[in-house]
C-alpha cells in the first residue's frame, strides 16, 4: 500500500519552502510520495493575484521534476469549482482503487480553523493528517490535540510566504534564493508578479 500525502495549495509561486517540508514529509514520516494538490480557486481566496492554473501547475512540474518522491496533481482542475478538500479526498479515492491510500498534509495554522472545514469529520474518519508546525496565533481544539488520526511531524518551520515572494519581486527585490532554480528561470522568463 502507497501511502500519498497530498499538499493542498494555490503554490503562487511555489518556494523552497513548499519544498523543504514536502520533502521532510516524505523523508522522515511514513508517506511514500507527496503530491503537490494545484488548487485553481480556494473559497477562501480572492483571485486576481492568482496566476493561470496552467502556469502554477508547471512551476511545480519544474520544481519537483529531480524528486521522484514529489510529484505535480492537477486533480483539481477539473473538479467543479468552488471546490472544497473532501470533494477531492473522495475523488481520488474513487479514482485510485488500488494500493494508494491518500493522506492529508496541512500547517499547524490550518489545523487551529479545521473544525470550520466542510464535512471535517468525514475527513478525519477517512483519512490521516500530517500537520507540519507553523508560528500562528491562536490554539488547536482539543479534540485534534491528541488524535489518532493526527500525526504530528516534526518539520522546520519555514517562514516564506508566496505573497511576500510576489510582493517584493514586484518592487525590484531579489527574491531568487527563495525559489528552486527552476521556477525561477520560468517565472523571470514568464516575466510574472512584476
Amino acid at each position: 500500500m502507497k501511502r500519498i500525502g497530498l499538499y493542498f495549495g494555490t503554490f503562487n509561486p511555489i518556494h523552497i519552502g513548499h519544498m523543504v517540508i514536502a520533502n521532510h514529509m516524505v523523508e522522515f514520516s511514513d508517506l511514500d510520495e507527496v503530491w503537490f494538490v494545484v488548487t485553481p480557486q480556494s473559497p477562501f481566496k480572492a483571485k486576481k493575484s492568482l496566476l493561470d492554473n496552467h502556469h502554477r501547475y508547471q512551476m511545480v512540474l519544474e520544481a519537483t521534476e529531480e524528486y521522484p518522491k514529489l510529484k505535480p496533481s492537477k486533480i483539481e482542475f477539473d473538479l467543479p469549482q468552488p471546490n472544497y478538500t473532501i470533494n477531492t479526498l473522495v475523488h481520488l479515492t474513487e479514482k485510485y482503487t488500488d494500493g494508494y491510500q491518500f493522506c492529508l498534509i496541512m500547517g499547524e495554522d490550518n489545523l487551529k480553523g479545521f473544525h470550520k472545514w466542510k464535512n471535517y469529520e468525514e475527513i478525519l474518519e477517512g483519512f490521516d493528517i500530517y500537520v507540519y508546525p507553523r508560528i500562528s496565533m491562536g490554539n488547536v481544539e482539543n479534540q485534534f490535540k491528541d488524535h489518532p488520526k493526527i500525526h504530528r511531524v516534526n518539520a522546520p518551520i519555514m517562514e516564506i510566504s508566496s505573497t511576500f515572494i510576489r510582493k517584493e519581486h514586484k518592487k525590484g527585490k531579489n527574491i531568487k534564493p527563495m525559489l528552486p532554480a527552476s521556477v525561477w528561470k520560468y517565472m523571470d522568463e514568464m516575466n510574472f508578479y512584476r
